[in-house]
């Protein structure tokens, strides 16, 4: 059973994309810092402590650690949750912060769990976690340009990147 909210998007332009999100009553997303755009009134924001997710310890201590490990992977200490509080659906939209595309994510089709570069979380269902994933190849590491630090996006819902540039589909 998928414990991450279920959500419904569209996704608009070419070199400079937002993604507009469908949220059904008491549905909720969650974004990074200064990704927010626009929002349909009856739409909640609430600054939120660490990612949101069921997976995350919900001790002080626990609390903590995580949001240390955000900050590793170049991410804000906080989240906004974006919570439909009206009757109907409502929409909310998140941009990407440079030339680049968004890339949608089912996590629950891909393993539960993506690696990304840092810093390439743009938003995501709630239930989805944001952590970090080190780098084991000390080759990789150094000379890969990326740095021994990874950012880690894991459960079964929908979560958006962004990457500059042009990206490529590779299986």
């Amino acid at each position: 059973m998928a414990t991450a909210h279920e959500i419904d998007y569209k996704i608009y332009g070419e070199e400079l994309q937002f993604v507009e999100i469908e949220l059904d009553p008491n549905e909720t997303a969650i974004a990074e810092s200064g990704a927010f755009m626009m929002m349909d009134n009856g739409i909640e924001m609430h600054t939120i402590f660490g990612d949101g997710s069921q997976q995350q310890d919900k001790s002080l201590l626990g609390k903590l650690f995580s949001a240390g490990k955000r900050l590793l992977v170049g991410e804000s200490l906080f989240m906004t949750a974006f919570t439909n509080t009206g009757q109907g659906k409502k929409k909310v939209s998140f941009a990407s912060p440079y030339t680049g595309k968004i890339i949608v994510f089912d996590l629950s089709q891909l393993g539960g769990k993506i690696i990304a570069q840092k810093d390439a979380f743009l938003c995501a269902a709630k239930g989805v976690s944001i952590g970090i994933e080190f780098q084991k190849r000390l080759g990789t590491g150094i000379f890969g340009g990326e740095g021994f630090i990874m950012e880690k996006l894991e459960g079964d819902g929908l979560a958006f990147a962004h990457a500059g540039g042009y990206v490529v589909e590779k299986n």
